[in-house]
């Protein structure tokens, strides 16, 4: 499977109140070093920039793409990677700017959701532990995802999208036999942590097949990111199942507040803040 990134940067970064992607972090600004991890980790990236934002330089072979639309939130952001992403990768990892302390290994971990059983560590020998997971825990995620494209099709034009109440039925997956020749995980089309009850979907991967459905999401004016894991079949990640790859979970952390990068710098052994106020 081959593996793209996407870094979104187009927000308005209201409460820290200047743009976070050039804030300096170490000897980077932050959406470098946030670059160069997903780069580590990944085949191709591409950075997502509102219309008119500008951009810190950026390594050779990173492009930068724009939303078509200002002001259409991560989802937009997106829908603009994949498309750009389109043929030249399977699947995608989804990044904001803000997330100085993501790993290479904490990305290999989330995309390794989407393609493979759960590891064998977490395995406790009982019948059920050979089943593969089924949507979110709600039941969510669409059984029949051919069909929620052609119904998605026909509801494009409505000013709401109707979307499924996400209590299905739960458990195990519904394959066609050839999904289920290649292996029942060709069926999962998001892989999200799940800490606390708090989805992350700007720390998934995402299936390039996501894009009909984020694209009809965004034409109904639904943008909020996790509804799309109501809309596809979705796997949740646990804090278990990540720990060993980034055992304190910093790659979560983002950055929102003068305070918090303040404090992610005094982490890093940087004392002095340009900007932020004293704790």
């Amino acid at each position: 499977m081959k593996v793209g990134g996407i870094v979104l940067c187009g927000g308005k970064s209201a409460r820290m109140g200047r743009a976070k992607a050039a804030l300096p972090f170490g000897n980077e600004l932050l959406l470098q070093r946030v670059v160069r991890a997903v780069r580590e980790s990944t085949d191709l990236v591409v950075v997502v920039a509102a219309p008119d934002q500008e951009i810190p330089p950026l390594p050779d072979g990173v492009p930068v793409v724009r939303d078509e639309v200002e002001g259409r939130g991560p989802l937009g952001g997106l829908v603009a990677g994949l498309t750009a992403l389109e043929g030249a990768c399977d699947a995608v990892y989804l990044s904001a700017c803000d997330a100085p302390f993501l790993t290479p290994a904490f990305v290999r971990r989330v995309v390794a959701g989407l393609g493979g059983p759960p590891p064998p560590a977490l395995k406790t020998g009982g019948e059920k532990d050979n089943l593969p997971p089924g949507p979110l825990p709600e039941g969510r995620g669409s059984q029949d995802p051919l069909k929620l494209l052609s119904e998605l099709d026909s509801q494009s034009g409505a000013s709401e999208l109707l979307l499924p109440s996400g209590r299905g039925p739960g458990g195990r997956l519904s394959f066609s036999p050839s999904l289920q020749e290649e292996g029942w995980w060709v069926s999962v089309w998001a892989a999200a942590p799940q800490i606390g009850g708090r989805l992350h979907p700007l720390a998934a991967a995402y299936r390039v097949g996501v894009l009909p459905v984020a694209r009809a999401m965004l034409a109904a004016n639904q943008l909020r990111m996790t509804d799309l894991f109501t809309l596809v079949p979705t796997r949740t990640l646990s804090a278990t199942e990540l720990r060993d790859a980034d055992p304190e979970l910093r790659s979560l952390r983002n950055l929102n507040t003068p305070e918090e990068y303040a404090a992610a710098l005094r982490e890093l052994g940087v004392i002095e803040c340009p900007f932020a106020p004293d704790p």
